[in-house]
């Protein structure tokens, strides 16, 4: 995993101009977003707002219409998407979708099949271990017996396992209790005060905008504000809409 680099060095993601949907329903609207090293950035906004549908389109499971991403520098959407995690790209899907079958160090090697994650396996296993002792002590469960925040867990450190440069994480608290949900934050944290740049949806919009340097809110599958979390957590639209205020 990378070492820290300060905010604002390099664009590790840049979009621009985004539309994306499916068939011929369209979904995302003129997205602009951007991720800078070391940022941990957040998105929020309602269910159906298209975060998802952002995040897929970033990865190559839904194909962009027009518009441009750009990954460290290089055009994304111009690389095949089983490609995009050689780049550096680890995407954690809502659902968490562990392999249930196999033990918690098969999940982890299954994410380690990137050409950096293969490289850096036993390093990133020490790291990870360290961030999720559960996962240490339960490497050879399988992965169904673990509970929900387990899986979480599991989910995010397989994720790592690749070596990423940027971590996209999908609703990583979706149906667990508040104080599972508290701890899968605090390993977040964790993670990326180490250096990793993070990308965050989360329905847990205020202590989402707690922790992130930056954040967008889309509404509708548009960008409708944009800016520090400071400034978002004091718009009467997010106090009304999403902090309950």
């Amino acid at each position: 995993m990378p070492t820290s680099a300060s905010a604002g060095e390099r664009k590790v993601l840049e979009i621009t101009g985004l539309e994306a949907g499916y068939g011929g329903i369209p979904v995302l609207h003129d997205v602009a977003l951007r991720v800078d090293a070391g940022e941990f950035v957040a998105i929020v906004g309602p269910n159906g707002a298209g975060k998802s549908t952002l995040f897929k389109t970033i990865s190559g499971i839904v194909a962009a219409r027009s518009g441009s991403i750009r990954f460290e520098g290089a055009d994304l959407l111009a690389v095949p998407p089983a490609a995009r995690p050689h780049l550096g790209l680890a995407h954690v899907p809502e659902g968490r979708q562990v392999f249930p079958s196999l033990t918690v160090l098969e999940n982890l090697e299954m994410g380690a099949y990137t050409e950096a994650g293969r490289r850096t396996w036993k390093d990133n296993l020490e790291k990870i271990h360290a961030w999720f002792p559960v996962l240490a002590e339960r490497s050879k469960a399988a992965a169904g017996s673990l509970s929900g925040g387990q899986q979480q867990m599991l989910a995010i450190a397989r994720g790592l396992a690749s070596s990423p440069r940027l971590l996209l994480l999908d609703e990583p608290s979706m149906g667990l209790a508040p104080s599972t949900a508290d701890e899968i934050f605090e390993r977040i944290v964790a993670i990326h005060q180490a250096g990793l740049a993070v990308l965050l949806v989360e329905q847990r919009v205020a202590e989402a905008l707690h922790y992130a340097d930056r954040g967008y809110v889309l509404e509708a599958g548009r960008i409708v504000l944009q800016g520090a979390p400071r400034a978002l957590r004091s718009d009467d639209r997010v106090r009304q809409a999403y902090l309950g205020m």
